[in-house]
């Protein structure tokens, strides 16, 4: 969801106007990712390398995390979105992470949306502490030797389908360390659009463009 500060800046606001706004299109996205035939939707709000913006930003949009979720605890619940959270919690204030395992628990039944937001994530710190994982279940005897699957079960994605399609907003030509592992065959689309410019109807078009393309998996 790349452009928040960008839109702020050329508007001459500061940037945190750009996340806030950021936020409320997300809002719109989740409600309708449903419709538009999306069960599973991954979105990525804070990488690890993100904590090297200034204070004042990293405090306002991890209190825009924690507005976020406690505004939207009961629409989802109510609406059936299941949401889930990847990346490394235990940097996190603990207000928000008790806030993200409220939600979690609450939301756990839900089947019609599957929401999973990536925060203090990169694909390279989870595989690495997937490998850590996974090196304690070989010491321990739970698995004799390490396979993809085996290393799957390791991810924070464990039991996630892996993407049909990465989306990134903003016109930058890079996937920025999000989900290495499991967007290995996944489609990709860049898009110059910012993120709060990033409508339902964007969505849908690039849907519906992709849904065209063969995916042979290696095959031909």
């Amino acid at each position: 969801m790349d452009g928040n500060g960008r839109w702020a800046a050329q508007k001459g606001w500061p940037r945190l106007v750009g996340h806030r706004r950021g936020a409320e299109r997300v809002k719109q996205i989740v409600n309708a990712a449903p419709d538009l035939g999306i069960d599973w939707l991954t979105l990525y709000a804070f990488s690890t390398e993100n904590w090297k913006r200034s204070t004042e930003e990293v405090l306002g949009l991890m209190g825009i995390f924690a507005r976020y979720i406690e505004r939207e605890a009961v629409t989802m619940a109510r609406e059936g979105v299941r949401m889930r959270f990847i990346g490394a919690r235990e940097r996190l204030n603990p207000r928000l992470r008790g806030l993200m395992d409220k939600i979690e628990d609450r939301t756990a039944g839900n089947t019609r949306l599957n929401l999973t937001v990536a925060i203090n994530y990169g694909g390279r710190d989870e595989l690495a502490r997937a490998a850590a994982r996974l090196a304690g279940r070989i010491a321990a005897g739970e698995v004799a030797e390490a396979d993809e699957d085996v290393l799957a079960a390791c991810l924070d994605t464990a039991g996630h389908p892996d993407p049909d399609l990465v989306i990134r907003t903003s016109g930058e030509m890079r996937t920025s360390n999000f989900l290495p592992f499991q967007a290995a065959y996944a489609e990709y689309e860049f898009t110059p659009v910012l993120w709060p410019d990033f409508t339902p109807e964007h969505l849908a078009s690039i849907l519906e463009r992709t849904a065209t393309r063969a995916r042979r998996f290696g095959t031909a």
